[in-house]
C-alpha cells in the first residue's frame, strides 16, 4: 500500500507546535519565562538556520515535562490543544490528509516534536501512525529523557526504516510532504517529495529538483 508521510509544523499545521508548546507553558506560569523564552528562540532559530543540536534541543524540550506533575501536563496540554493548536489545523491540510485517505493510502506522521505533545494532534487528523521523538516514563512520571533515535534530519530516515523492518509496509511511490531543508534527508527517499510552504533553501532544492512545490 502507498505510504503517505506527513511533517507537522509549518506542514499539516500552519505554525510550529513545539515553538507554540514553549510559549504557552510561559503563558501558563509552568517554566521560568525569561530562561524558556529565550531558549525556546534560540532553538527555533537554530532550527530555521540548519545548525539545532537535537540533543541539546530535546533536553531543553522535555525539562518541563519532568519537572511538572503528570495531572497538571495533561490538563495543560488540552487546554494547548484547544486554544493554540486547533487554529493551527487549517481545511486545506485537512483536505490534503483526506485525499490520500480517499485514495487507500496508508497515513503517517513523522516529527522531530514529542510524542506527549503529537500523539494528540495525529488524533485530530485522523492518523494513527505516528514516529515522533519518544519520552521516556517511568512510575507515571516523565524523566526527562528519550528512549530512541530523535526523529530529526537523518534520524527521521532512521526512524521510518526501522518502522518499516516491521511492517509490511515499503516505501515503492512514496510520498512526503515537508516544509523544511531539515527534511531533505527523508525527501530524497521518497518516490514523490513535496515541498509545502517551503523555507528557502528546501524551495532551491525543490525548483533544481523539478519537486512539487505546494503554497497555501
Amino acid at each position: 500500500m502507498t505510504l503517505a508521510i506527513f511533517d507537522l509544523d509549518n506542514t499539516l499545521l500552519s505554525g510550529d507546535s513545539d515553538h507554540a508548546w514553549g510559549e504557552f507553558l510561559i503563558e501558563q506560569g509552568l517554566v521560568d519565562a525569561h530562561y524558556h523564552a529565550q531558549k525556546n528562540t534560540e532553538h527555533y532559530e537554530d532550527y530555521k538556520a540548519g545548525k539545532l543540536d537535537i540533543h541539546e534541543f530535546i533536553a531543553f524540550q522535555l525539562e518541563p515535562l519532568k519537572n511538572n506533575p503528570r495531572e497538571i501536563l495533561e490538563h495543560t496540554r488540552a487546554k494547548f490543544l484547544q486554544k493554540v493548536i486547533q487554529p493551527m489545523i487549517t481545511d486545506k491540510a485537512l483536505n490534503l490528509v483526506q485525499s490520500h485517505r480517499q485514495q487507500g493510502h496508508t497515513l503517517m506522521i513523522i516529527t522531530a516534536t514529542n510524542r506527549f505533545i503529537t500523539q494528540p494532534i495525529a488524533e485530530e487528523f485522523g492518523i494513527e501512525l505516528l514516529i515522533a521523538t519518544e519520552v521516556e516514563e517511568i512510575a507515571g512520571r516523565f524523566t526527562g529523557r528519550t528512549f530512541d533515535v530523535p526523529s530529526f534530519s537523518e534520524g527521521k530516515v532512521t526512524r521510518l526504516k526501522d518502522w518499516l523492518g516491521g511492517s509490511q509496509e515499503n516505501l515503492r511511490n512514496s510520498w512526503f510532504y515537508s516544509d523544511s531543508h531539515n527534511d531533505l534527508p527523508l525527501l530524497y527517499l521518497v518516490d514523490n517529495p513535496v515541498a509545502l510552504n517551503p523555507d528557502p533553501v528546501l524551495r532551491e532544492e525543490a525548483r533544481r529538483r523539478q519537486w512539487k512545490i505546494i503554497e497555501w
